[in-house]
């Protein structure tokens, strides 16, 4: 009765049981998973951000397939700002729902069903899905670690067939932190450009990085047909707006055609709505209130680690540059979902196993940033007490 592509494992895995039984018996869980800034305790500007979505002008239907041209050109200030400068061209955009119905629309522009896109491994373990749902097969590219993550180029041309469409980027990785350097940059696009394929950068967390310098977007990238995508849930931390975008950039005749294409397919599902197209200034002006906030934790919660790591021998922080996330590299004496499940039940801590975001090997706990300071420094102090 059902489609294959939906022929997922729908029983709770080991480790959701595991938080299911923990929460059954009552027991309060410090929880260092969490990726929802509106539930991080955080001061928001409430008052604002529910004036700009009362607009009179919602009351009217403008089907604009790309999005609202308003909106479009308050996006190309944002790439405009000192430390990105770019000159954005507002009819590049296409506005989505959130990066992932950005995602399914560019699979749909460029893959035939059982096409394949590279993906880096380690990385967000969405893309699975929505490759699935789209007749996608993925293939991953290595990340390696070495005083820092760099992009396995070497790997990565064994992993390109006549089936491969696409290289995905994500700038700065989650859960890894690294940014793109100007070298692999460089050396990607040659890559693309020699194998006829395109580009897939998913750009949330570039406004993150943790030493307060500007990082370069690829939304003017020009070397090769490049699908730049981000949106307010992280720039602004307001995910439950389903405001986002993807901007097509490269060669002039294959940018045109892409975005001929992109329309029909925006036209054809019309999912954003008005009051919160028209209140896209708005939002995207909330990230000067709340980035400070989120640095200023993300800091703070990467000073307590260290610290407390700093005491002992046995786990290591891995080197981060942006984003929300870190990851602890740990003895590798059980799978990480077993040591998840220990260090739930034992710990009452809640850690993501490195398995969840495609980790090579055992040895590797993914932890948040964004977590309230007070859980993150019991909770740590909890981790680090098993391996003693």
């Amino acid at each position: 009765m059902f489609s294959r592509r939906t022929d997922w494992r729908l029983t709770p895995n080991r480790f959701a049981q595991a938080q299911r039984d923990v929460q059954r018996a009552g027991r309060e869980v410090l929880d260092l998973t969490v990726s929802n800034p509106t539930r991080a305790q955080l001061a928001y500007d409430t008052e604002e951000i529910l004036a700009s979505l009362s607009k009179p002008e919602a009351m009217h239907y403008d089907p604009q397939p790309k999005g609202l041209l308003a909106a479009r050109e308050a996006l190309s200030e944002y790439y405009r700002e000192p430390g990105k400068d770019c000159n954005l061209d507002p009819e590049s955009v296409v506005l989505t729902t959130s990066t992932s119905e950005g995602y399914s629309y560019v699979l749909r522009l460029l893959c035939n069903p059982e096409d394949e896109i590279l993906v880096p491994q380690p990385s967000y373990p969405l893309f699975e899905f929505l490759a699935e749902l789209q007749d996608v097969k993925l293939v991953p590219y290595p990340l390696l670690y070495e005083h820092g993550w760099q992009i396995d180029f070497p790997s990565l041309r064994k992993a390109v067939s006549s089936r491969t469409r696409a290289v995905v980027l994500v700038n700065p990785n989650n859960p890894t932190g690294s940014y793109v350097s100007s070298c692999e940059r460089e050396s990607m696009n040659e890559f693309c450009s020699g194998h006829e394929l395109s580009l897939l950068v998913d750009e949330v967390f570039l406004d993150y990085a943790h030493d307060g310098c500007k990082r370069r977007s690829f939304v003017t990238n020009q070397e090769a047909l490049t699908f730049t995508l981000s949106g307010v849930s992280k720039i602004s931390g307001l995910p439950q707006m389903k405001l986002a975008w993807v901007v097509t950039s490269g060669p002039p005749e294959m940018v045109s055609a892409a975005l001929d294409r992109m329309e029909v397919i925006a036209d054809t599902y019309l999912s954003m709505n008005a009051p919160i197209q028209l209140a896209t200034p708005a939002l995207l002006e909330q990230r000067k209130k709340i980035q400070p906030l989120l640095m200023d934790r993300v800091r703070q919660n990467l000073q307590e680690f260290d610290r407390q790591l700093g005491k002992q021998e046995t786990c290591q922080r891995l080197e981060v540059e942006g984003g929300w996330y870190t990851v602890l590299r740990v003895p590798a004496t059980q799978s990480d979902e077993d040591l998840a499940i220990e260090i739930l039940q034992q710990a009452s801590v809640l850690v993501h196993p490195g398995h969840f975001y495609d980790f090579s090997a055992d040895g590797y706990l993914v932890l948040s940033l964004i977590t309230p300071s007070p859980i993150f420094q019991a909770g740590i102090h909890r981790v680090l007490s098993l391996f003693e």
